[in-house]
């Protein structure tokens, strides 16, 4: 058993003193130090605060310009990331790439962009209240996943896109000791647009090594009338091939809801929870937007998905057509999977450019 450290800080152990350092990382201290606050002399808000001078809130954000990457947080381990906090246009959520580095990583643990690492993936704000993320009015998006390390720890943010803006972050975190069996967060997008016909959308594959499924986030457009959701989400697990061990009875269902999310008789009951949500409902226009397209989170933190050797995620595009049949869909599936695994990790498919992540 490990002494209380202060990653612990579940209800009951909120009461309980550790030797662990609280510090927190933003434009106004970049680096996190102790005492590194509030001393910058330009800055975004440099013009605001003219008459005040350092200490005024002189630079509360950056500029982020086309084709640059900006490194939110370098961090001397060992410790961990304990909340995440940042906010920009949600034009930019589709262009914007997070990256997380843990220890010595070349390759990073977590590759998403920006808006649906935060379960917002049509660049469109909505508010998402769960456990390990928090989505608040107007575009605050909070990260409350547990990021250990041990050497070090480095998250960036790169603008892909052709216009710039600015950019506000904090990153708060402790310096701790880290238990040998904390393993580290990974995040990884994938998109099938369309999926195949007859095929599956895979939200993981190629995952070696120890750890546990932690979370789904899918950016779901659907590209054909009637009910969709009939697909399963099936784990396969330590070897499994053909068949998985884990096998869903459909898409709502995973999802925690039931009988095609309706409530009321005739449309579809947005819902956040802890653990669960279809928080984004977007109905077509009569115009532009002519199709449907949802947002919706499964948080496994009560029931983790652990796996020994090798994990691969799938789930089935499913809805249904005449004479009681299933029909094999063509939607627009974009999602995002979180896990925790010891490293190494296995490399991530390349991720899509911009017209690839384009919300079209």
């Amino acid at each position: 058993m490990y002494p209380f450290n202060g990653l612990d800080m579940g209800l009951g152990n909120l009461a309980r003193v550790s030797g662990a350092v609280t510090r927190s990382i933003s434009a106004e201290n970049p680096t996190g130090a102790k005492g590194g606050g509030a001393q910058a002399a330009s800055g975004t808000g440099a013009s605001c605060a003219r008459d005040l001078g350092v200490g005024w809130k002189v630079s509360p954000s950056v500029d982020m310009t086309p084709g640059m990457t900006y490194t939110m947080a370098e961090i001397e381990g060992p410790g961990a990331i304990q909340h995440i906090w940042l906010t920009c246009h949600p034009n930019h959520w589709r262009t914007f790439i997070l990256r997380m580095y843990w220890d010595d990583e070349t390759e990073p643990s977590v590759e998403v962009p920006l808006g649906d690492f935060f379960c917002n993936g049509w660049q469109e704000r909505c508010n998402v209240n769960s456990f390990p993320i928090a989505v608040n009015p107007a575009g605050g998006m909070n990260s409350y996943w547990l990021m250990p390390f041990r050497k070090r720890a480095k998250i960036t943010v790169e603008n892909t896109g052709t216009e710039g803006t600015h950019f506000y972050y904090q990153v708060d975190y402790t310096l701790t000791e880290v238990p040998d069996d904390m393993a580290y967060f990974h995040a990884q997008w994938r998109r099938s647009n369309p999926v195949p016909y007859k095929d599956v959308h895979t939200l993981l594959d190629g995952v070696s090594g120890r750890g546990h499924y932690v979370g789904t986030y899918l950016a779901w457009q659907v590209n054909n009338n009637g009910w969709w959701g009939e697909g399963e989400i099936k784990f396969y697990m330590d070897g499994d091939r053909e068949f998985p061990t884990i096998c869903g009875t459909g898409t709502e269902d995973y999802f925690g809801g039931a009988w095609n999310f309706e409530q009321p008789k005739g449309e579809y009951g947005a819902y956040s929870t802890a653990f669960l949500g279809l928080p984004q409902i977007l109905k077509p226009d009569g115009l532009y937007r002519s199709q449907q397209r949802f947002g919706m989170y499964r948080w496994h933190v009560m029931d983790p998905i652990r796996f020994e050797q090798d994990l691969r995620v799938t789930i089935q595009d499913l809805g249904w057509r005449s004479g009681g049949r299933y029909l094999p869909q063509q939607s627009d599936i974009a999602s995002t999977a979180y896990w925790y695994q010891l490293e190494p990790h296995a490399p991530y498919p390349a991720l899509p450019g911009n017209d690839g992540r384009e919300v079209v």
